[in-house]
């Protein structure tokens, strides 16, 4: 049992390198939405993951949905600008596109709400899914 223990012992350099360059690839992926992807070199995955976060980001703002603001609030002000902060980068593009203020009196507007945050949790779950898979638990 004693050896089992020193097997482990010996790899947790490697292991704390790995873990190190998961989060690495997470957190990147997080900030540009297919770039954990791109890490490592699944092209594809990286692309769509760009592409769709970025169409969805572009379409919810010129929809005119809400693009939540830190600040005080109630707690679904609070889920949305988490939800809308997940897309990384394209948040400010978002607060960017969305210059004459959201307009959700209109089922427009509402649709556009729900593609920005629709946006941010693809982008979060796509950041987790990299990580996973720079951990090796994933393909």
């Amino acid at each position: 049992m004693s050896e089992i223990k020193m097997a482990s012992n010996e790899n947790l350099p490697a292991d704390s390198k790995r873990e190190a360059y998961a989060l690495a690839v997470a957190v990147a992926g997080w900030a540009v939405p297919g770039l954990g992807h791109a890490l490592q070199r699944m092209w594809g995955r990286a692309l769509t993951f760009f592409l769709c976060v970025g169409l969805l980001v572009v379409v919810g703002a010129r929809a005119r949905g809400n693009v939540f603001r830190a600040g005080p609030g109630d707690a679904f002000d609070t889920l949305g600008y988490i939800a809308d902060l997940g897309t990384g980068s394209f948040y400010l593009l978002a607060r960017d596109i969305e210059t004459d203020g959201s307009d959700v009196s209109h089922a427009r507007g509402d649709y556009g709400t729900r593609f920005l945050a629709t946006a941010g949790v693809l982008n979060l779950l796509a950041a987790l899914h990299a990580y996973e898979t720079a951990r090796g638990r994933k393909a």
